[in-house]
């Protein structure tokens, strides 16, 4: 694995992300290891059926066909699929990852459902595209739009599988084409699952280099590198090997970086790590604040609205509960710097999750904040504590126990804590904390000149340009 290149794509395409024109290109690579089979597995009793042996086979497409021909129909063709993309499978990593980013826009060549009960199960609603007519129709407050352009389980009978309904395709579905040639200008795809054996492969790239001719934008592909112990010989592995570096360079005619992994656990780790450096590019505020001591209202109020407006100039999302004292001036913030930018767009650039109050049982009211808290503050890498506290039920004011309760949640999901200890009440305590076990919170950082000064009150401009030069550099770092 070339790690720098793997680097150039990590940051291109979480910027991708943050502009909101990322997409995905998935092909069965991505659902084997959920337990779905693969084409081979898939046409092995159909290729028996008519006295073939499909790992004898290379053509699997024509394979499918030949069954049609000698069968005069699909219809085992069609219980197959039922029976094999039916069956429970169990969704992998990778598919979580992929369901928790932003992506708004996903293809497929599979039948399986992995990706949409992917996105269910991370709370986001599925607009499904699997014939040309349901294309026209749009779901409603949908999170994402998965374009099944081989259509699906449900209906195996238009299920794209022989080699009749691949060159019929432009006409049977060309408005999957004319989708695809306009996510291709204009979002960075990342193809992933496939391998240069995957017959869909070829039909995907030849309808790529048609669509676009010479507009193409940059894309990537992840793919495994060709393994010693799949070949009898050396001579083979090394014909092999040879080809695929052959088949590599080929791939840039479509656009597409093709980066070679040493084995499947290494997409695992490169989405991580693309979801770990989108996150870092969203601060969460936490803060309540029923009085600003030691600090002036004025000075306070200064402090929140200029580090939100700081945060957004500099390219990161806010993440925000709009706690008492500090979410109007976070918006506030926030705003005024869109302003400035000449743009009114919020999707991208602030989570606003206000706390739901009304919930009579305590308990019940403590349980649904803390999940809450979770789901909220699981959209950023990066929590800043401000002030932190509140009136108690007589009216006196104590430290915030929803900001600990927040601290903890960060730190036991791995978000970096970043306690602004001179703004007082808890979020003093915190930085004490911090400070005091410095290696535990930052193992792989040298900050703690910098957190340590975040004890010292100074102006609000001079404490946003140390706070805002901290998370830009755990950023960096990511």
């Amino acid at each position: 694995m070339d790690s720098r290149q793997v680097d150039l794509f990590v940051n291109t395409y979480v910027e991708a992300l943050q502009d909101q024109n990322a997409a995905l290109f998935a092909g069965a690579g991505l659902s084997i290891p959920a337990g779905v089979v693969d084409w081979k597995e898939l046409m092995r009793s159909i290729a028996e059926d008519i006295g073939l042996d499909v790992d004898k086979e290379h053509d699997l497409i024509t394979v499918a066909q030949f069954h049609v021909n000698e069968r005069g129909g699909r219809h085992r063709i069609n219980q197959t699929l039922v029976y094999e993309f039916s069956s429970r499978a169990s969704l992998t990593d990778n598919h979580a990852i992929l369901a928790s980013l932003p992506i708004r826009t996903f293809w497929t060549t599979n039948y399986d459902t992995l990706i949409e009960d992917a996105l269910h199960k991370a709370h986001k609603k599925p607009d499904v595209k699997n014939t040309v007519e349901n294309l026209a129709i749009t779901v409603p407050r949908r999170d994402a739009v998965v374009y099944k352009m081989h259509g699906d389980v449900s209906q195996p009978d238009k299920a794209v599988v022989t080699r009749d309904d691949y060159e019929a395709y432009n006409s049977t579905r060309q408005l999957f084409s004319t989708v695809l040639q306009g996510d291709l200008v204009s979002k960075t795809f990342l193809f992933i699952g496939f391998s240069f054996n995957d017959p869909n492969l070829s039909y995907i790239l030849s309808r790529i280099r048609v669509l676009l001719g010479e507009n193409r934008r940059e894309h990537y592909c992840l793919l495994r590198k060709v393994q010693r112990q799949d070949f009898v010989t050396t001579k083979d592995f090394n014909y092999a090997l040879a080809k695929q570096d052959m088949q590599v360079r080929d791939l840039r005619r479509y656009g597409i970086n093709g980066i070679i992994l040493d084995n499947h656990s290494q997409v695992t780790e490169i989405l991580r790590r693309i979801a770990r450096k989108y996150k870092m590019s969203r601060v969460f505020i936490s803060g309540s604040a029923r009085e600003y001591k030691p600090w002036n209202v004025w000075d306070a109020q200064r402090l929140i609205q200029g580090l939100s407006e700081a945060l957004i100039r500099e390219g990161f999302g806010i993440v925000s509960g709009f706690g008492l004292g500090v979410g109007a001036h976070v918006i506030n913030g926030v705003l005024e710097q869109l302003y400035r930018e000449g743009t009114q767009l919020l999707d991208d650039r602030i989570v606003l999750r206000p706390f739901p109050f009304a919930i009579d049982d305590p308990e019940e009211r403590k349980r649904k904040w803390k999940t809450y808290r979770e789901e909220m503050m699981s959209q950023s890498g990066i929590a800043v504590f401000l002030f932190g506290n509140k009136a108690d039920p007589s009216g006196n004011v104590v430290f915030a126990d929803g900001m600990e309760e927040e601290f903890t949640i960060a730190v036991q999901g791995g978000i970096m804590v970043v306690p602004i200890g001179c703004t007082g009440s808890m979020a003093e305590e915190l930085h004490r904390r911090v400070l005091d076990k410095f290696d535990h919170f930052y193992p792989d950082y040298g900050y703690k000149r910098m957190m340590k000064d975040f004890s010292r009150i100074d102006k609000p401009d001079n404490l946003i340009s140390r706070i805002v030069e901290f998370v830009k550099k755990l950023r960096a770092n990511a």
